[in-house]
């Protein structure tokens, strides 16, 4: 028996919302071993963000290593990388155990607002990182920062937006609908060979600490199962859907809480 086996590289979430924690218990809840490399600490909660300790870029090389050497590791979640040397670092590490499949999280700021990625590492993460991804998934905000432009504001400009991004290197683009408007979210795929729109109902609820992370996890758990890109996109947004639209049921913290990443088991 093969155990598919999908690794996070990513930050810590102390309120265990978001980040690392939210990425371990995606693969548990799709069915998929998780392992990590921490880039960075966070103390954090429902809240917001009151402090962040960056990993030193040669510790988060030796996690990766460590996992690389010992576990079959079937695809990579990138997610909060805090400054340009663990950026490097990760780049290095990942260039010579060449993962199959990389899905890139371009983590800028948390959703209380806080920033979680150091303004002179965008550069770092778009010329380093993302060359390496198979997929990127910005949400509107972060796809207008990496391209330096205002946030696109019609369906015209988001899949002209997401053709821009895929120039820089990578092999798709998920742009993100959350921050938009209306009844639907829709999320848009771009690929070389097409854009596809991916809707679905807005939830309302302000329970949605840690959506961005899990939802990229989702779709590494889904690649590392064997799922090609768009098949592991639509059953990664349908559980996430899911897991939005069960987070109230859940009662915790003060501020934006969390998903619930195991809506299918209680």
């Amino acid at each position: 028996m093969t155990t598919p086996v999908a690794l996070t590289i990513a930050g810590s979430d102390s309120s265990g919302g978001a980040g690392i924690q939210a990425d371990l218990k995606t693969f548990a809840a799709l069915g998929v071993y998780g392992a990590s490399a921490i880039a960075a600490l966070t103390a954090q909660n429902t809240r917001g963000v009151t402090g962040i300790h960056a990993v030193p870029a040669d510790f988060v090389t030796a996690q990766i290593d460590a996992v690389f050497s010992d576990l079959d590791v079937g695809a990579v979640k990138i997610g909060m990388v805090a400054q340009a040397a663990s950026i490097d670092a990760i780049a290095a590490a990942l260039s010579r155990w060449k993962p199959q499949h990389i899905v890139l999280d371009p983590v800028m700021v948390a959703t209380s607002g806080d920033r979680l990625l150091a303004s002179e590492a965008v550069d770092a993460l778009r010329t380093r990182l993302m060359p390496l991804a198979s997929v990127i998934t910005p949400n509107l905000p972060e796809a207008a920062a990496l391209l330096g432009e205002p946030i696109a504001a019609s369906e015209a400009a988001i899949e002209a937006q997401g053709r821009r991004l895929l120039a820089l290197g990578c092999r798709a683009v998920l742009i993100k609908g959350g921050h938009g408007e209306g009844a639907e979210s829709t999320d848009y795929l771009v690929t070389s060979a097409h854009s596809l729109a991916l809707p679905a109902p807005r939830i309302a609820t302000k329970n949605t600490h840690g959506t961005g992370c899990s939802l990229s996890s989702a779709i590494a758990a889904e690649l590392a199962k064997g799922a090609e890109l768009e098949p592991a996109v639509r059953t990664a947004k349908a559980w996430i859907s899911a897991a939005i639209a069960s987070a109230d049921r859940f009662s915790v913290g003060h501020g934006h809480g969390p998903v619930h990443h195991f809506h299918k088991f209680y």
